[in-house]
C-alpha cells in the first residue's frame, strides 16, 4: 500500500509546477451507465487516484496558488444515510479531515461556489481537457477571456513516468498474481474445451488473490483467432494441436500487470510452432537485454523490426533483401504493432513518450515498460510456407528500468518451450 505521505508529496510536486496566480481542478471519475438503471463497476480516474489514493466518486481536488503559496482542498460526497443504505458507507468531510493530510475537506456541494470564487482570483486555470463535458462547460462558464486554460493532465502524467518504491511493489504484486493465473492456464489448456472456460480460470485466480479487476479486457485466442490483435470474444473452441495466445493481466490496488504467453493447447509444440516461437522468444530476450537508462524506445522498436525481419527471412516467411524489406515495411504485415508501452496505474500508462518540443524521452531508472514482439500469420495467407499459416504468437513481459540496467518483473512466468511443455 502507498502511504498518505506519498500522495502529499505528489500534490506538493504538482503545486510547484503550477504557475503563480492560478487554480487547478482534478475531478474523480463519474459513474458510467451500463444499461437502463445499472452501472459499470466503478473505477477511479487514474490522475485523481495518483494524487489522492481516494476511490470514491463525486469528488474533486482543488489547488490554489498565489504568491508562491499553494493551498489544496478536497471535496467529497457528503454522508447521507439513505444513500449509504443503497451504495455503501462514505468517508465524508469529517473523517476526510482526519484521513487526508490536506488544507481542508469540504462537501462536494460547495465546489461550484468555491470554484467561482477562486477563478476570480486566478489568471491561469488548469483542468483535464478530457474531463466530463458538463464539468468542462461549467469551468468555461465561470471563467472569462482573461484566463489561460491549461491541461493539467499533461503535468500529472509526466510525473507518473517514474515509479516510486511503493508503486513498484504494487506492480510486482499484480505480476505475481498474474503469474499464478498464467500457470493455471497452462495446466488447464489441455483439459478445457473452450476459450471462455480458460478465461474463467484466469479470472478466478485474479479475484481469489485480491485483484478484483482485470487491468484490461483479457484475450484468450485459440488457433487463427490469435491473428486478431484485439480479439476479446473469447468464445471459440480450443483446437487440439493449435496454439493459444493468452494476453491477460490483473490490476492490484490500481496498478497493472500486462503479460502475454502463447502456449500449445495440448501441451506440446509442433515443429513449425516451435520454430516460430523460439525465433520470437530469442528476439524478445535480445530486446530486453537492451534496456538501461538513456536508451530510446524507438531504438528498441527499430531493433525489434530488424531482428524479426532476420527471423522471417531465415524461416522463409519473407524473401529478398533485408534492407529493401525494412524500407518497404514488408515485415509490418506480420508485426504491425509497437514493441511495448509504459505501464503503471493504467496498463497503457498515460505518460508522455516525448517532450513538449517533440524530443523523445529516454529510459530512466524507475520507468516500467512492456516488451512484446509478436508475429501474426493468417490461415489464408498463401505468401508464407503452409506450415506457418494460422499461427499467431506474442510474448510479453513487464520490465523495470534500474540504474544499471533492468529487472524483468515477470521473469518467473514460464515462457521457454521446455518450461511450458514441462507443466503437467
Amino acid at each position: 500500500m502507498i502511504k498518505e505521505k506519498e500522495y502529499v508529496s505528489r500534490r506538493t510536486t504538482l503545486g510547484k509546477k503550477l504557475k503563480d496566480n492560478s487554480i487547478a481542478i482534478v475531478f474523480s471519475a463519474t459513474m458510467k451507465t451500463r444499461s437502463n438503471d445499472t452501472e459499470y463497476a466503478y473505477r477511479q480516474n487514474s490522475n485523481f487516484y495518483y494524487l489522492s489514493g481516494f476511490k470514491e466518486d463525486n469528488a474533486a481536488l482543488l489547488f490554489h496558488k498565489e504568491k508562491g503559496i499553494v493551498k489544496t482542498y478536497m471535496f467529497v460526497q457528503h454522508r447521507d444515510k439513505l444513500l449509504e443504505l443503497w451504495t455503501g458507507k462514505r468517508l465524508g468531510e469529517k473523517r476526510g479531515r482526519k484521513h487526508f493530510r490536506i488544507d481542508e475537506v469540504f462537501s462536494i456541494k460547495k465546489l461550484d461556489k468555491m470554484l467561482e470564487e477562486f477563478i476570480k482570483l486566478g489568471q491561469n486555470i488548469y483542468f483535464d481537457f478530457r474531463s466530463d463535458a458538463s464539468r468542462i462547460e461549467k469551468i468555461k462558464e465561470l471563467s472569462n477571456h482573461y484566463h489561460s486554460h491549461k491541461n493539467i493532465a499533461i503535468i500529472i502524467e509526466k510525473s507518473r513516468l517514474i515509479k516510486s518504491d511503493g508503486e513498484i511493489a504494487l506492480i510486482k504484486k499484480a505480476v505475481s498474481i498474474t503469474k499464478d493465473a498464467h500457470h493455471m492456464a497452462m495446466e488447464k489448456s489441455k483439459i478445457l474445451g473452450n476459450e471462455y472456460e480458460l478465461l474463467a480460470e484466469i479470472e478466478y485466480i485474479f479475484k481469489k488473490n485480491g485483484a478484483y479487476s482485470d487491468a484490461y479486457t483479457s484475450i484468450v485466442a485459440s488457433a487463427n483467432a490469435a491473428n486478431t490483435l484485439h480479439y476479446i470474444n473469447n468464445d471459440s473452441k480450443i483446437v487440439d494441436n493449435e496454439l493459444i495466445l493468452i494476453d491477460a493481466g490483473c490490476e492490484y490496488e490500481y496498478y497493472a500487470s500486462d503479460i502475454t504467453r502463447t502456449i500449445p493447447a495440448n501441451g506440446k509444440f509442433t515443429k513449425a510452432q516451435k520454430e516460430l516461437y523460439e525465433m520470437i522468444l530469442d528476439v524478445q530476450e535480445k530486446l530486453i537485454a537492451m534496456i538501461k537508462p538513456n536508451i530510446l524506445r524507438t531504438d528498441i522498436q527499430m531493433k525489434s523490426e530488424e531482428l524479426l525481419c532476420d527471423g522471417m527471412l531465415e524461416l522463409g516467411i519473407l524473401e529478398g533483401d533485408k534492407q529493401e524489406l525494412l524500407k518497404s515495411k514488408a515485415h509490418k504485415k506480420y508485426y504491425p504493432h509497437g514493441v511495448g508501452h509504459w505501464m503503471g496505474i493504467d496498463v497503457h500508462d498515460e505518460a508522455p513518450y516525448r517532450t513538449k518540443k517533440g524530443k523523445e524521452i529516454p529510459l530512466k531508472s524507475g520507468m516500467v515498460m512492456t516488451i512484446e514482439p509478436g508475429m501474426y500469420i493468417d490461415k489464408d495467407d498463401k505468401d508464407v510456407p503452409k506450415k506457418y499459416r494460422g499461427i499467431g504468437i506474442r510474448i510479453e513481459d513487464d520490465i523495470l528500468v534500474t540504474k544499471d540496467g533492468y529487472e524483468n518483473l515477470s521473469k518467473g512466468i514460464r515462457k521457454s518451450v521446455k518450461e511450458i511443455e514441462s507443466i503437467s
